[in-house]
C-alpha cells in the first residue's frame, strides 16, 4: 500500500485531501515531523490561506529545509503549489524554491472577479504522467487570488482574465492550483496518477 504523508501546515483542506486519497486506497498520515515526511513514498503539501502565513507555519515546524530536500514525488495543492515557487507577492515572502518563478496576484478586470472561485477549464501544455487520462477541456475547481506564471515548468494552464499555471512540474515536484479533492472525477484521476509510478 502506498504510504502518503500530508504535511500538516495548518491547511483547512487537510481532512478532505486525506479522505480523497484514502478512497483511492492510499495509507495516509498527517504529520509535521521532518523524519516521518522524509520516510514517505509520496508527500503532499496542501494549503488554504495566505503564503506568508503558510511559510511561517513551515518555519515554526522546522520543515523548510526538509521539504526542499525531499527526493520522492511531492505534490503541492492550491496554496501548497504556490509555496513551491521561489517567492510570492502575497506578503512579499520567500517560498520553498522548488520551482522557479514568483506567484502574483490575479488582476481584476471588468467581469473578472478576484478571488477566482469555481469551475474552470484545464488546457494541457505537454504530456505528463500526472495528467494521464485528463484531456483538454476538462474542468477543475479553483479558489485563489494569486497564481503562478506560465513557464517551461507549466504542464497545464487555465485562465481567469489572463492565463495562469494550473498544473506544474519540475523534476519530481508537481503542483496543482486547483483543489483535486473538490474536482470530481478529474481531481480523483490526478490524485490516482500521483499514487502511481511517475517516472
Amino acid at each position: 500500500m502506498m504510504d502518503v504523508v500530508l504535511i500538516d501546515a495548518g491547511g483547512a483542506n487537510l481532512g478532505s485531501v486525506r479522505y480523497a486519497l484514502e478512497r483511492l486506497g492510499a495509507q495516509v498520515t498527517c504529520s509535521g515531523d521532518a523524519e516521518r515526511i522524509a520516510a514517505a513514498d509520496r508527500v503532499i503539501l496542501p494549503g488554504v490561506g495566505a503564503a506568508d502565513v503558510g511559510m511561517s507555519r513551515l518555519r515554526e515546524l522546522g520543515l523548510v529545509e526538509a521539504v526542499r530536500a525531499l527526493e520522492q514525488p511531492l505534490l503541492g495543492i492550491c496554496l501548497g503549489m504556490q509555496l513551491l515557487f521561489d517567492s510570492s507577492e502575497e506578503g512579499d515572502v520567500a517560498c520553498l524554491g522548488r520551482i522557479a518563478g514568483r506567484v502574483r496576484r490575479l488582476g481584476a478586470q471588468p467581469g473578472v472577479r478576484v478571488p477566482h472561485m469555481g469551475w474552470n477549464t484545464l488546457h494541457p501544455c505537454r504530456d505528463d504522467p500526472l495528467l494521464g487520462g485528463i484531456g483538454a477541456g476538462e474542468q477543475a475547481y479553483f479558489v485563489h487570488s494569486y497564481a503562478a506564471p506560465v513557464t517551461a515548468d507549466t504542464v497545464a494552464t487555465s485562465a481567469h482574465g489572463e492565463p495562469f499555471a494550473a498544473v506544474v512540474r519540475h523534476g519530481r515536484c508537481w503542483g496543482a492550483q486547483f483543489h483535486p479533492e473538490r474536482s470530481a472525477s478529474t481531481g480523483a484521476r490526478l490524485l490516482a496518477n500521483f499514487l502511481k509510478d511517475l517516472y
